[in-house]
């Protein structure tokens, strides 16, 4: 079915007293705007573990395949603002492709992740950019293709240099990670959100209003899910479109 593409101003929180909280009891951390980000790709890339790396800033040993999504949030600094990152790691099983799919709808930006020492998870790079590009309620999402496992150059089957030329070729930005070590997966988040805010302060704004429009962090459209405790960062599991988290 055919969706009319959303403006980004539509799809971007702007909150409104410019405070939220991230963690269950956790303090208040002022912030200016929140995204929306998906992470998509094949099953086995490491999804999660890049996820949790980001969160958490360690490396999760015990990892099984995602059921439906994770959920997690984390607020990170760019220049002087301040950005609530909405993160859904997606599953990457085939099976569960008409459930994740409901979870591109109001994303501003999207990970897709591909093993560097997997050829046939780098070779479904396109069609996972199909995905993103034609899922996506807002029609310029930006996009970031993430090389995870770099630290297995041993095993590596996707050369640096091929991948840079395909990203560069479709318009879309590119890092090689590890979610193992922890080698430039702060850098990708930050990098995405940079080139997310950067079109968001390029938007014209309506004769005779300051800024973009605002919203109450209490009351916007989008839940602001959060588990766990520490610092900044939280995520949750969920199957089913609509995550209700305590």
């Amino acid at each position: 079915m055919y969706r009319a593409p959303m403006e980004l101003r539509d799809l971007v929180q702007v909150y409104n007293d410019k405070k939220t909280k991230d963690g269950i009891g956790g303090p208040a951390i002022e912030c200016d705007y929140g995204f929306k980000l998906i992470i998509i790709g094949d099953a086995g890339a490491g999804k999660s573990s890049f996820m949790h790396q980001f969160l958490e800033g360690k490396f999760r040993k015990t990892s099984t395949h995602t059921i439906g999504v994770e959920f997690g949030t984390k607020v990170i600094s760019l220049g002087e603002h301040n950005i609530k990152l909405q993160i859904w790691d997606t599953a990457g099983q085939e099976r569960y492709r008409a459930v994740t799919r409901s979870y591109y709808r109001g994303a501003v930006g999207a990970l897709i992740l591909f093993d560097t020492t997997s050829r046939d998870s780098f070779n479904n790079l396109p069609t996972w950019l199909t995905d993103a590009r034609e899922q996506a309620s807002f029609q310029d999402i930006s996009i970031i293709a993430v090389g995870n496992k770099r630290d297995l150059q041993e095993k590596r089957e996707v050369s640096f240099l091929e991948a840079s030329r395909y990203c560069q070729e479709h318009d879309i930005l590119f890092h090689e990670t590890s979610a193992l070590t922890g080698e430039n997966v702060q850098e990708v988040f930050h990098t995405l959100a940079q080139r997310i805010l950067s079109k968001v302060e390029a938007v014209p704004r309506p004769m005779g209003q300051e800024t973009m429009p605002r919203m109450d962090a209490k009351n916007s459209g989008q839940s602001l899910l959060n588990s766990g405790s520490q610092g900044s960062g939280g995520f949750c599991r969920c199957l089913v479109p609509r995550c209700i988290s305590s």
